[in-house]
């Protein structure tokens, strides 16, 4: 495992909730980005207490989640080290009630 892949794997593992994004919680800097910060608040989810990684800031983080999760976009979400989706499936499984059952363990 690569630096970078290991400093992924620790933000992960360590964080119960961790968005890696463009921008930040409070400044999201794509469409996709702001529409997953907008799913984690109708969650309930509280974006100060949310780790967020801006993909902008670092190009090693920015190719490397993409390895690491085998997913090619991003925003990339994670609950308790377990990879989410995109925004996309962000919304779908909130649309279902999945998403807030996974944030809240109760899934």
């Amino acid at each position: 495992m690569s630096d970078v892949q290991t400093q992924i794997d620790q933000l992960v593992k360590s964080n119960d909730i961790v968005l890696f994004m463009k921008g930040s919680a409070s400044f999201p800097m794509c469409g996709f980005s702001g529409r997953a910060i907008q799913i984690l608040k109708a969650c309930g989810v509280d974006t100060k207490a949310l780790k967020t990684v801006n993909v902008l800031e670092d190009d090693g983080i920015r190719q490397g989640i993409k390895e690491y999760s085998n997913w090619p976009t991003i925003p990339q979400l994670y609950v308790k080290g377990e990879f989410i989706g995109g925004s996309d499936i962000m919304m779908e499984m909130y649309e279902s009630g999945e998403l807030q059952k996974t944030i809240s363990g109760q899934a």
